[in-house]
């Protein structure tokens, strides 16, 4: 939770005292190692986290278009805008 919302350590204090609050939470030693190592460590967790969530490294190639419905079941349906985006991500050279 800590790393996944990138607590700062305002959110962070009050994320581990609601934690050593709730039962069968952590223990307020446990909270201030946690603390530590997230103070410590905050720049390394998060820039782990980005790149094993990215999916490439960039955009290689983007199309789009806007279509507009001309016919349908529903007279209110009609002329609506709907737009299709289709993008290729890659790594750079590849």
């Amino acid at each position: 939770s800590i790393a996944s919302a990138d607590m700062d350590l305002n959110q962070l204090e009050a994320f581990l005292t609601a934690q050593t609050k709730k039962q069968g939470g952590i223990t307020a030693d446990q909270a201030a190692v946690i603390a530590k190592f997230w103070k410590n460590h905050r720049t390394q967790i998060h820039e782990s986290l980005i790149s094993q969530s990215r999916w490439d490294h960039g955009l290689k190639n983007m199309n789009w278009r806007v279509d507009l419905k001309s016919q349908l079941r529903h007279i209110d349906q009609i002329n609506t805008p709907v737009a299709i985006v289709e993008m290729e991500l890659g790594k750079n050279g590849q």
